[in-house]
């Protein structure tokens, strides 16, 4: 069986509540094992049944089954779990870097992420830093700074909505445990 994470976007925010009880039993409905929800943020631990490999089909059917059980436009990353333990450990950045937040921004569309990454170009590096990795962007700010930096304003753009997700890097290592 292949282990994935499928990271929700926009959920328990905005008037789309979801519980994680909810989360899980329909991610069971849908055939998957070892069903886990980490925090109350959309991030989902499973295992695709043998023979279910094709990781856009489970991203449709997860998505799908997300809008007609929730009534909303559901957007996901779907990663396996290795994937996410090589972009965990390429953080460039000290994740420990007092007075700052680490952050991994995943994308299922890698033109958003470049847009994004381009964008990043015009960032004061005393506030905050973007670097690409592989299928994802780091990025670290400032605590002080926030959701009101140059980065966050612009990744937070209704275009990357339907693509794009970020997390903190102490959710993804809660992820891996």
């Amino acid at each position: 069986m292949t282990r994935y994470v499928a990271l929700l976007r926009g959920i328990n925010v905005n008037g789309i509540t979801i519980t994680m009880s909810s989360l899980q039993t329909l991610f069971r409905g849908l055939g998957f094992a070892g069903v886990k929800t980490v925090l109350a943020s959309g991030n989902v631990l499973f295992e695709a049944p043998p023979g279910q490999n094709d990781a856009s089909a489970i991203k449709a059917r997860i998505e799908a089954a997300l809008s007609r059980a929730f009534g909303y436009q559901a957007w996901i990353v779907l990663q396996g779990v290795d994937t996410l333990a090589q972009v965990v450990g390429g953080y460039p950045f000290d994740p420990n870097r007092e007075g700052w937040h680490p952050y991994v921004v995943f994308s299922s569309d890698p033109t958003a992420l470049a847009e994004l990454l381009a964008g990043a170009d015009e960032l004061d590096p005393e506030d905050e830093r973007v670097s690409g990795g592989d299928g994802v962007l780091y990025w670290e700010v400032r605590r002080a700074v926030g959701v009101k930096s140059r980065f966050s304003k612009l990744s937070g753009k209704p275009r990357f909505r339907s693509s794009t997700t970020t997390r903190n890097l102490r959710t993804l290592h809660k992820l891996l445990d």
